[in-house]
């Protein structure tokens, strides 16, 4: 889906205020709208009053007024691995010299760009949370209004900030936690989305290791087929977000984003759900592992596997303990959870306000619940229309000439035995290659083997 916003990517003029009764949804029908929709959707006509919408890269400059922020650059090049975080370069600088940088003026100092032209790089302020960033500005807070889509009490503060440039764009991956609502203030954004199912196709691995993401071990854009053949079978779900758009992003879809214009700024707000507790559990079991086996590996440095969002490499002992609150917490709210609540279900939390998306180390609170059965995306809750547009799967035609390697066939014994659970390929490949340390890691805390080890977990805890 294509909207009409302008190309431009440096200007996103506010539409006048509409009357409050005009929203084409109200904020309770937008709630049941989100607890049917099984795949992508974007609102369409639903923050055009948003003083947020205001929020230019040139409006922030001002507010902000000389707040350094930190920029991750990045290359643009077309090779065939993804380009994660670890390997990206970090400077702080204020949104009057990423404009600089942007406009190209050179009657200026170079500044903390000056070492990344715009021909070969890059540069996206992103993850930064509203409520930190605004601190000195905490009246913003209210320019954003999820209150509308059926979160009373939600607002900047649960939200956080993603500024870019042309190019800038998010590795592969899926969160761990929640589903995702994003708001697109300027510019455009190609978001390329693929189904839960579609997991195996993707490689996920945790190196680099970020709690709560799952990245994808493939450059989506450009795929290396030979090394990740299944990639092949996957139908990505696209759509271009224009400002004044939302998209919802269920539960546990990958995402890869890129920044289409000049600049580009979204705001989005992680929404938890009641599956999240029994996450909280293998995030914990995830970063236990992770943490003891990289830490004996001494052939790599802690900045090539761990991401610049996580503070430092937990100890063996502390990561025991966040599964054992794990644990409990999960069992404890399980145990106040009516039987056939939507709780018991696996819907909603109704915690105000949300819980960030990474709560680095903390287990959370709240109790697992079973994950509900799937409705249909035609559920008479879903009112799909011009104010609320499903993100369309790409015509298998469009990938047609990507084909599977002779010498890496499909379908395998391998994949039948294991019902879909494959761990990334050993990058030197070859009869007797020495297994790697992150090769290991990658089979060990595969999604799967998590799920699994956290039911055996919670089962044995259940049973004392």
């Amino acid at each position: 889906m294509e909207s009409s916003a302008s190309d431009t990517g440096m200007a996103a003029a506010p539409a006048p205020a509409p009357a409050p009764d005009s929203k084409p949804f109200r904020p309770e029908e937008v709630r049941i709208i989100l607890e049917s929709l099984q795949q992508p959707a974007v609102f369409l006509n639903m923050v055009s009053d948003w003083p947020a919408l205001r929020w230019t890269i040139e409006h922030l400059s001002q507010v902000l007024h000389g707040k350094e922020l930190t920029f991750r650059m990045g290359k643009r090049k077309a090779n065939k691995a993804p380009q994660f975080e670890t390997h990206c370069d970090y400077i702080q600088a204020t949104l009057q010299e990423f404009l600089v940088w942007l406009h190209g003026e050179t009657n200026s100092s170079p500044g903390p760009f000056g070492p990344f032209p715009r021909s070969q790089y890059w540069a996206y302020a992103d993850y930064k949370y509203i409520a930190v960033t605004f601190e000195d500005n905490a009246e913003l807070f209210q320019d954003v209004i999820w209150s509308d889509f059926g979160f009373p009490g939600r607002d900047g503060r649960d939200s956080t900030l993603w500024i870019g440039s042309e190019a800038a764009n998010t590795p592969c991956h899926l969160d761990s936690y929640g589903c995702n609502l994003v708001f697109q203030v300027q510019g455009r954004k190609r978001w390329h989305l693929f189904p839960p199912e579609d997991t195996s196709f993707l490689y996920p691995t945790r190196i680099p290791y970020e709690e709560s993401s799952v990245f994808s071990s493939v450059n989506i854009v450009n795929p290396d087929l030979e090394r990740f053949p299944r990639f092949s079978r996957v139908r990505p779900y696209v759509v271009t977000l224009s400002p004044g758009e939302v998209l919802f992003v269920p539960r546990h879809w990958w995402h890869y984003v890129e920044s289409l214009d000049p600049v580009t700024i979204s705001i989005n707000s992680w929404i938890e759900l009641g599956e999240d507790d029994e996450a909280r559990v293998g995030e914990a079991l995830t970063r236990t592992v992770v943490c003891a086996l990289k830490s004996t590996d001494h052939s790599t440095d802690t900045a090539s596997w761990l991401n610049a969002t996580e503070d430092a490499v937990t100890s063996y002992e502390s990561n025991l303990r966040y599964i054992n609150l794990a644990l409990q917490a999960c069992l404890d709210k399980a145990k106040t959870s009516p039987p056939g609540s939507r709780e018991g279900r696996g819907q909603w939390t109704h915690a105000s306000p949300a819980l960030p998306k990474k709560r680095k180390g903390d287990p959370g609170a709240g109790g697992q619940r079973d994950l509900a059965e799937p409705r249909d995306v035609n559920d008479a809750n879903v009112c799909f229309g011009p104010n609320l547009v499903p993100v369309w799967q790409e015509e298998a035609a469009a990938s047609a000439e990507v084909r599977v390697s002779e010498d890496h066939p499909a379908d395998s014994s391998l994949e039948a035995n294991h019902q879909g659970l494959h761990c990334q390929p050993n990058p030197a490949s070859g009869d007797g290659t020495p297994m790697s340390t992150d090769e290991l890691i990658n089979c060990l805390v595969h999604p799967d083997v998590i799920h699994l080890m956290t039911q055996i977990l919670l089962d044995r805890h259940r049973s004392h």
